[in-house]
């Protein structure tokens, strides 16, 4: 029986990474895509409590007119890329995927960004269930990418996980430098870093932006990245930095063990 193979994103189903690689898994097995009807960039782990969430089945020709394959379901879901899983396990597939793959996001999830990513969110939730899961991330935001240089990388290690699984409570976050062919592929930990100057002045006469006093004031979150361990070779941010793809085992568990041990 071919392997059944969940894929989501935060971009929403009709952007282009999400549909290379659905084209990719279905060289492995059969892949259902459950994506968010638009960007949920920044979603992280959140959920849509309170609020319904719709979910919509792509009609085959409006897919396959999007780009996607003959062979691939597509779902459209007003909610976040977690709440994507969680209903994709509970009400649409017919039994629990043998993977779960989120991506290919447009924006590496480098270092500290893995926990704002909606597209490691979706693999963290995957995680929590037992199934394996690969986040996929390319250090860009243009929405038209040629994603070529980077497909061996997430062949090899989507069938490497269908085939081999990965130790219970393990995911994986894979990022891509923009280049035009890879240097390698490191296995590798988060780097140390952190964001400043995340916020800039919104211009108030923009569209959706209303100050109702004097004193209010509006901004939009940006920011620069600062890697804090720039000389460290075994981090994602120094692969990236120096053209290779980065693979980064993850745990969703955040206990300190070593600071556990020591209050006892």
């Amino acid at each position: 029986m071919d392997k059944l193979i969940l894929i989501v994103n935060d971009d929403g189903w009709q952007a282009q990474g999400i549909k290379v690689l659905s084209r990719i898994a279905s060289d492995i097995g059969q892949v259902v895509v459950v994506a968010p009807d638009q960007g949920r960039s920044g979603a992280a782990c959140g959920i849509t409590p309170g609020t319904p969430v719709i979910v919509e089945k792509i009609p085959a020709t409006q897919a396959h007119g999007q780009g996607y394959g003959p062979d691939v379901t597509v779902y459209s879901c007003t909610g976040t890329p977690v709440d994507c899983v969680k209903i994709a396990l509970e009400k649409i597939l017919p039994h629990t995927p043998d993977m779960v793959l989120s991506g290919i996001n447009h924006g590496d999830n480098a270092s500290i960004s893995l926990f704002y990513s909606g597209t490691v969110g979706a693999v963290v939730e995957a995680c929590l269930k037992g199934i394996p899961s690969i986040a996929f991330s390319l250090r860009t935001h243009s929405r038209q990418c040629d994603f070529t240089p980077y497909e061996h990388v997430i062949r090899h290690w989507t069938e490497k996980v269908a085939a081999q699984g990965l130790p219970p409570g393990t995911c994986l976050n894979i990022n891509f430098p923009e280049v035009s062919e890879l240097k390698g592929t490191s296995i590798c930990r988060m780097a140390r870093g952190k964001w400043h100057t995340e916020w800039v002045e919104a211009d108030t006469r923009t569209p959706n932006v209303e100050c109702t006093t004097g004193d209010t004031q509006a901004y939009t979150l940006s920011g620069t990245f600062v890697n804090l361990e720039p000389e460290a070779q075994d981090t994602d941010y120094w692969a990236l930095d120096h053209g290779m793809a980065s693979v980064t085992p993850l745990k969703p568990d955040m206990t300190d063990y070593a600071v556990l041990s020591h209050c006892r």
